[in-house]
């Protein structure tokens, strides 16, 4: 007897695809000034973003972005974006990318692989924040409450962690 698959292909974008195969600025880097990750490993979608960060003129400006992924083309895609449409802005303008504005430079994600691009955007913004952290400096428009994408972030993050340690126990049950 033979078995099909259940498995429907994902309508990924022309661009999705290409960043999936071709992905700008993959790989760790040895000078950054920042570095931040978001996602689980047990769900399969992370991103570890690096930014390389210089001051100029009291701004400060992203010299540099690369990204590690572990995940799916949306996921390695989202990540792969995010490093070039960062890159020569300042970070009070990377701070307003929003996860549907890296959909839009996508050209698209099917609705089930929004998390990607929020995942994307929310290892972003920990970056910056975690910039401003390490140098002890709060500029006024960095808010104090976490974004969607942050708080989105944290969620998935929580439930993945859940979901993980019921696995477990299940799993080591006798």
């Amino acid at each position: 007897m033979i078995e099909m698959s259940s498995r429907i292909p994902l309508p990924y974008t022309s661009k999705i695809l290409e960043l999936f195969k071709n992905p700008k600025n993959i790989g760790p880097m040895e000078d950054a000034t920042i570095v931040a990750t978001a996602g689980s490993p047990a769900c399969g979608d992370m991103i570890k973003l690096y930014l390389k960060i210089k001051r100029i003129d009291h701004n400060d400006i992203v010299e540099k972005a690369s990204f590690e992924s572990f995940g799916c083309a949306a996921n390695i895609a989202a990540a792969s974006i995010v490093t070039e449409m960062i890159k020569g802005k300042s970070l009070e303008n990377a701070w307003k990318i929003t996860w549907k504005d890296v959909a839009d430079e996508l050209g698209g994600l099917p609705p089930i692989k929004y998390h990607c691009s929020i995942l994307a955007v929310g290892a972003l913004k920990r970056a910056i924040r975690a910039y401003y952290d390490k140098i002890k400096e709060k500029p006024k428009w960095l808010p104090k409450e976490l974004t969607i994408e942050e708080k989105q972030t944290m969620e998935e993050e929580e439930m993945i962690k859940k979901i993980y340690k019921k696995f477990m126990y299940l799993a080591n049950k006798p």
